[in-house]
């Protein structure tokens, strides 16, 4: 028996205890070292390199600043599809009119009963599936509605980046900076821009908070909550933050119209934000978009109704924001940030579902896919019966009915096609807010159908058909 073996056998036990308690020690050491400089970092959100202020317009400028932000920004320009939305980039040959290497596909083409919807107007010359922010711009100057109708710069609303050009036309007063850009010919107005939205439009440059810079939707908050029985809403003194991350992009993804000589950029809210209640303030106001072609109708446009329809759906009701889908939280570093790469959830399923949904994403892309496969083939019906109303009027009009005889008809028509257009012009394909989106459609048929009912009555019979002389019995 060897008397030294217990000896060594312990020995040999405290080193490994001890190597065991050094690696852990190391590692504990390690773990707290980064959990400091993440500490570290994240309070220093930003580096400051260049000194931004309330006119530094140029999203590049704040990139510096910011550049995971701004990296995100830049991909705005992919054009990747989901099922029923998004946009394939068709490449065309650049020309001294139209520098563009891309387009989107044409709407119009892929469904030529749209072209019949706004007969007379100029959406039925041009109408494109929808691109990332990054050509909110230049697809809106370079469109062949600009040959139609001479546009006013109201529309540079919703396709640039304006706070500081309002500013400054206005000599400081953003209301009334808004206002003359309002009024100006699109040409002309468009020399006072530079970019599509950036982050200006959005930020505070000193304190990074998000605002409203639009004064239209300041108004049209303030005429909503008015109805509402809020009197003196101030959407930048009142709404909470996370309010405020669905009204930066409710500046522009809204429903509006121009309103009197002026073309003043108005949001209908006066009565509220549903379908019917903006349709009712347009009857009070007497408003029209233009005059159908084909029928004689007082048609209306809706244009891109998103704010609006969220408003209706379950994601608003639970305090769900837009950027909470469309622009997701994720980590880079110690950084928690919004991704600035503004596109379908669809197409970040992890970040922007699966935070609040626990199935799989096949799961979560099948649900909404399902969705808006119904909505879709709903769409479908309604669209038919609004065809099949405007080419009765066509034939009443046609067989010499009047004016008179025909308002009838001529009012379903209105109600029926804003109601179909405002689901079709909103952006996703029903899903911010599935049971009103089919509530509406139904009214659309159900506005078709009895237009339908009103006009026929003004029909000749249709000629009866000769019948078959009943054949004569064998004789026997």
């Amino acid at each position: 028996m060897n008397p030294s073996s217990p000896r060594r056998g312990s020995v040999a036990r405290f080193l490994l205890a001890a190597t065991a308690a050094a690696l852990v020690a190391v590692g504990a050491l390690a773990l707290l070292l980064n959990i400091f400089e993440r500490k570290q970092e994240a309070k220093n959100p930003f580096f400051k390199v260049v000194e931004l202020t309330d006119d530094t317009t140029d999203p590049a400028v704040w990139g510096k600043n910011f550049p995971l932000q701004y990296d995100d920004y830049k991909r705005t320009v992919d054009q990747e599809r989901t099922r029923y939305g998004g946009s394939e980039a068709l490449p065309r040959t650049p020309t001294a009119d139209d520098p563009r290497a891309t387009v989107a596909q044409s709407k119009i083409e892929e469904d030529p009963r749209l072209k019949k919807m706004w007969a007379g107007y100029a959406f039925a010359a041009d109408f494109r599936e929808e691109r990332g922010h990054a050509y909110m711009l230049s697809d809106q100057t370079i469109t062949d509605r600009q040959k139609v109708v001479k546009q006013p710069g109201a529309c540079l609303n919703c396709h640039a980046s304006t706070y500081t050009a309002y500013k400054k036309i206005g000599d400081g007063d953003l209301q009334k900076g808004f206002e003359k850009i309002s009024a100006m010919p699109y040409a002309e107005a468009a020399t006072h821009v530079e970019h599509p939205v950036a982050c200006i439009d959005c930020h505070d440059s000193q304190t990074m908070a998000l605002r409203i810079t639009r004064p239209a939707f300041m108004e049209g908050m303030r005429n909503l909550k008015a109805a509402q029985g809020v009197k003196d809403y101030d959407v930048n003194r009142d709404a909470t933050r996370q309010e405020m991350r669905s009204f930066v992009c409710g500046q522009c993804h809204v429903e509006y119209y121009f309103k009197g000589a002026e073309k003043k950029l108005t949001y209908p809210w006066h009565n509220g934000t549903k379908v019917e209640q903006m349709l009712a303030y347009y009857d009070q106001v007497g408003f029209k978009d233009w005059t159908h072609k084909d029928t004689g109708a007082p048609a209306l446009k809706a244009q891109h109704p998103e704010f609006e329809l969220w408003s209706q759906g379950i994601h608003a009701r639970s305090g769900v924001a837009c950027a909470d889908c469309h622009m997701p939280y994720k980590r880079e570093g110690a950084h928690k940030i919004s991704s600035h790469h503004v596109r379908s959830p669809l197409l970040d399923i992890n970040r922007a579902c699966q935070t609040c949904h626990k199935w799989s994403e096949a799961e979560l892309k099948d649900r909404v896919e399902t969705i808006q496969t119904r909505f879709h083939n709903l769409r479908n019906v309604a669209m038919d019966a609004l065809m099949d109303l405007i080419d009765d009027l066509k034939s009443a009009k046609a067989a010499g009915a009047s004016d008179e005889q025909l308002k009838d008809g001529r009012e379903f028509q209105r109600k029926a096609q804003f109601y179909f257009d405002f689901v079709e012009a909103e952006n996703s394909t029903g899903f911010h807010a599935p049971d009103e989106a089919a509530r509406i459609l139904g009214e659309s048929i159900d506005f078709s159908r009895k237009g339908q009912k009103a006009v026929r009555a003004l029909l000749p019979p249709p000629a009866a058909q000769p019948t078959a002389a009943a054949p004569v019995p064998a004789q026997p």
